[in-house]
């Protein structure tokens, strides 16, 4: 039996990250999903969207059918 699991190389937030201190946040998403890590990625506010600004992701956590994403913000491009 498999898992499946999403390769992504942006960051979609729609608005659900957590701010853990200044520059670093939280992201919760469903589903196993795999992400560079400490190699810049966009990210936006969804999928569309225009990118926000730039992240590094420091840590990344898979259980249950959940990906937590911890990831610092190093460039904004918009504060909207």
């Amino acid at each position: 039996m498999g898992m499946p699991l999403e390769l992504n190389t942006m960051i979609v937030t729609k608005g659900k990250e957590t701010r853990l201190e200044e520059n670093l946040f939280l992201l919760e998403k469903d589903g196993y999903r795999l992400y560079p890590i400490d190699i810049p990625v966009s990210v936006h506010k969804t999928k569309q969207s225009e990118s926000s600004g730039q992240a590094l992701i420091r840590k990344l956590e898979m259980s249950g059918d959940k990906t937590l994403i911890t990831y610092e913000l190093v460039k904004l491009h918009s504060t909207n």
